[in-house]
């Protein structure tokens, strides 16, 4: 399995309220949110790592390299163990432009699971998502993502959903501003997006072609995903959170020891 991570926003309302360190260096209980990721993407297999920071940050690029060199340990008391990471440093205007700049490496004949930098999950939940997204996979759609009923999102994505968890829109307010996929037995559910993607390469073209149009966020290319006739499903997480504030740190901490 491959894994993505976009760890190229400023964090700058975490640097507004005093957090000296870039966002992807911040401390979450002990442990980076970007070494905390790379840790649990290797207990899960990862075959490879992809990486995008951006050029204003030398810290994270720094510990980037060390990373390359010295690998992590997975476990307090365990050696280190070499990470297969490859990263681009390179500023971009959106969070979609960043996987872009990704594409080209999560190409070929293997899945891949996608999440930002400051996304905080329980790493139990998650493993149950990635069962859930082979077993996605098998059954012929082309992608899982991951969603949650807990908003800690300004501007949450909300998610639509059929009896089947399949996903028929993707929408700015409950209700939805876009418009939906017609199906035969929609509107059993909505929830937000939690920021975790798992896909197929097929989502790469789409994303492409997003970019070749001028379009930019997230939320439009998984829109998109959906106007190419790509089938999604929903996976519900408990809770997922967001690190975009410094009170965003503490109450990571809390949810942890839940």
């Amino acid at each position: 399995m491959r894994y993505a991570i976009i760890a190229a926003g400023e964090g700058s309302r975490l640097t507004q309220e005093g957090v000296a360190l870039p966002k992807p260096l911040v401390e979450v209980g002990g442990e980076s949110l970007i070494l905390r990721l790379l840790r649990i993407f290797m207990v899960h297999g990862a075959t490879e790592i992809c990486v995008i920071c951006n050029d204003r940050t030398p810290l994270v690029e720094a510990r980037l390299k060390e990373i390359q060199t010295a690998g992590i340990s997975l476990s307090p008391s365990a050696e280190k163990t070499a990470v297969p990471l490859r990263f681009v440093v390179k500023s971009t205007p959106s969070s979609m432009h960043s996987f872009y700049e990704l594409a080209d490496w999560l190409d070929g004949d293997e899945p891949f699971v996608l999440t930002t930098v400051d996304t905080v999950f329980r790493e139990t939940e998650f493993a149950e998502y990635l069962a859930a997204f082979k077993s996605c996979l098998a059954a012929g759609n082309d992608g899982l993502m991951g969603v949650t009923t807990y908003v800690d999102d300004e501007k949450p994505l909300y998610v639509e959903t059929d009896r089947r968890q399949r996903i028929t829109a993707f929408a700015d307010a409950v209700g939805g501003t876009t418009k939906r996929i017609e199906t035969a037995d929609e509107g059993s559910g909505t929830y937000v997006s939690a920021g975790i993607y798992g896909l197929t390469p097929k989502a790469l073209q789409t994303l492409r072609t997003c970019v070749a149009r001028g379009e930019s966020r997230m939320r439009n290319f998984q829109r998109a995903l959906l106007r190419d006739g790509l089938q999604l499903q929903a996976w519900a997480f408990s809770k997922v959170l967001d690190v975009d504030h410094q009170s965003d740190i503490a109450k990571a901490e809390e949810f942890l020891k839940e």
